[in-house]
Order: C-alpha cells, then structure tokens, then sequence
C-alpha cells in the first residue's frame, strides 16, 4: 500500500487520483481537502489519525474507507511519522534554570509513562497508543537507514564521565567512522553513548575542538549532575557551525523506560521508544556492519549476547556482525565475557570478533571486516516432516 506521511505528497496526490483504494493516509490535517476527498472513491483506502469534520468522517466511513480515529489528550503523538529530534525533546529548556527540562516534552512524556503504568501492564487505551508510536518510529527509523548502507553500532555504559579519558577515546573513533559516511548510531543516553553521537558530530572538525567541547562538557561529568544538559548546551552553542557542519547525520534509540535518564544532546536524530524490549532487538540488529562495546554494566552485558545471540543464529538477514570489545581487561577480567563469545563462536564466526586496547585497531577491524553471511540450512517442522 502506498503511504502519505506528508501535505506535499497529499496535495500531489490528490491533484490527479480518483480513488484511495490500497493507500494510507496518516497523521494528516484533511480538513482543507474534505472537497476533494468526497469527490474520491475512498473504498480500500486507509485514514490513520487524520483530522476531518465529523460529518466529513461519517461520510469516508459510510463510503468503505477504514478510518482509524485520533487519540487525544496524550502527551506525545501515537501516530508519529518521524523520529525525534534533540530540539523537539528539549523544547523550552533553558540554559539559565536547568530546571526547565521538567516542562520539555522528553520529561512531560516520562511523566505520563510513569503516571500510567511505566513498565507495568498500562490500561488497554494507553497501551495501544504506545504500539502505535513505536511503530511509527521503527518505519521513520526503516526510512533513515534505507539511506545509508552503513551503520556502526556503539554501546556502552550511562555512568561513563565525562572526564573519563575513555570518554574522549570513543569520540575519536566515532570521529572516524562519521568521517567515512558511516552512521553512528548508540542507544541514545549519556555517558559512552553520548560520547560517540558527539564524535560522529566532530567528523569534520580539528581534533583540538573535540578536546575542547569535551573539556567543556567535563563540567558537569555525569547526566546525574544539576547542570548536565546545560553542559551541552553551552557545547551546542560554542560549535553550533561544527555540529551544522557534520556530514552524516548519528542516531540515537533511547526508550521512556530508562526516562529517568534523558537523551544526549547531540545525537542528529532520536528513535525513542516506550518498549526497552523493541528498542534493545533493534539497536543491536541495525548495525550490521559492527559493533563496538565499550566499557559498561548489565545493559552493555545485555547488548552484547543480545548481538552473540543473532550472529549465532543469522536473525538478522543471515549476516554476522562484526563484534569489537573495547577494553581487554575490562571484558577478560570484571566482567569476563570473551571466554563465553569466544566458546560460542568457535568454529563460525570467530573471526568477527575482536577485543583490544588499540582505538586504531578496533576501527581497523570493523572496516575491514563486514558483515559475513552464514552458511546454514533452514528447517522447519512442515518443511522436514510434511510438505516436499
């Protein structure tokens, strides 16, 4: 079916069509065209979240449109077709009172996630407004990524400083990869995820004004800190042409479940999600061509056998991912989870990973090695035992 997300694309449309059979309209104001949609034979076609007068919607549904109605008095839009940017979740903040973020949309949305149920069962209403907008978000995210053929993966813990020289470390390669049209994309938080979506800003620019963006936001090290998005907002501010500058535009897919912590400031977009679950499968699955693991707790531990798990079992379109472990001892000794990748790999895909202190090494590897397809026979029940 076709879809229009957009006026341009619907006014295009309805200069010549006489019939809105097999498209989809969606999250569209109608009310201008309701001349026009009258004089259309609307059977087959599809109303998502438009707004028309009610005898304008009577008369599409008596004459065969499927028309999904409008869901109002939420805080955030369930029939979303793009996805997020920084300046429309903080919209409103303030560098003058941090406190400002309260009212912005990011925090108005957290709100309502948690005065509705958070990650408990939501009432049945809430709950389908939530799939509607994670589903709106996955096609705009679909959208981006159709195109640009490569994107790299960067995962790592919320708690990393600022002034962590790691920190800097992972802007650097991020750096890198931007530089060669490479989509950065991270889950969207603070620490070593904040730290990649800035250096895949800083592509183009000297390597001293990354340092010096970086010793800026040191300020306020931890998104804990009262002042910590005003850190990057004096960053913003300062290299404003150097962000407008960056070539490539990095990604950024945080969730309203962790919406205690807010987004990064830095990334060009924001697939934010409400299911952690959807978020977590998507992130890992969209970067085909590697990832890379820095530093980090139970959610980097989650992410890395997340990716171990599809790699095993070519979910992801057959392919392996390359995967790069940033930190030898970090993954050996605290939280010792090469022995387990390197038993699970053997024998498969144990060339697509890698663990090293080298930043050179590890942007040497991903580019080097891509995606690998395996070699593996499907089966199913039918296939095997009732069907030729």
């Amino acid at each position: 079916m076709r879809e229009i997300h957009d006026e341009v694309t619907l006014t295009s449309f309805l200069g010549s069509a006489t019939s809105l059979a097999n498209v989809v309209v969606q999250n569209l104001d109608l009310r201008p065209h309701a001349a026009k949609l009258r004089a259309l034979d609307v059977r087959d076609g599809v109303l998502l979240g438009c707004l028309l007068e009610p005898h304008d919607l009577a008369d599409a549904v008596v004459r065969g449109a499927l028309v999904f109605p409008r869901l109002d008095g939420l805080p955030y839009e369930p029939w979303r077709t793009t996805l997020y940017t920084p300046d429309e979740l903080f919209a409103g903040f303030s560098v003058d009172d941090p406190c400002t973020y309260c009212d912005t949309l990011d925090a108005r949305v957290y709100a309502h996630f948690r005065a509705t149920g958070g990650a408990d069962e939501a009432p049945m209403l809430e709950a389908f407004a939530r799939r509607l907008h994670d589903h709106g978000i996955s096609e705009a995210l679909e959208t981006l990524l159709a195109r640009h053929e490569r994107v790299v993966a960067f995962m790592g813990g919320h708690a990393m400083r600022r002034d962590d020289p790691t920190y800097l470390t992972v802007a650097r390669m991020a750096a890198t990869f931007a530089g060669e049209g490479v989509i950065v994309a991270t889950g969207g938080g603070p620490g070593a995820m904040e730290a990649a979506n800035l250096g895949a800003r800083f592509a183009k620019a000297d390597d001293a004004e990354l340092v010096s963006a970086v010793r800026m936001l040191a300020e306020a090290p931890l998104y804990k800190d009262h002042e910590w998005l005003v850190a990057a907002y004096r960053v913003r501010s300062t290299f404003a042409s150097v962000l407008r500058a960056s070539p490539t535009p990095t990604l950024g897919v945080p969730t309203f479940f962790y919406g205690h912590e807010p987004p990064n400031a830095f990334a060009t977009w924001h697939a934010k999600y409400f299911a952690n679950c959807v978020r977590e499968e998507g992130l890992v699955s969209l970067a085909t061509n590697g990832i890379v693991f820095a530093p980090g707790s139970a959610g980097t531990v989650q992410e890395i056998f997340q990716d171990a798990c599809q790699n095993h079992y070519g979910t992801v379109r057959g392919l392996v991912s390359p995967m790069a472990l940033f930190g030898v001892r970090y993954w050996t000794e605290k939280l010792p989870v090469l022995p387990v990748l390197a038993q699970l790999s053997r024998g498969t895909w144990e060339d697509r990973v890698v663990a090293s202190d080298d930043p050179a090494a590890i942007v040497a590897f991903l580019t080097t090695q891509g995606p690998k397809r395996l070699d593996r026979a499907s089966w199913s029940f039918c296939g095997a035992y009732c069907r030729e």
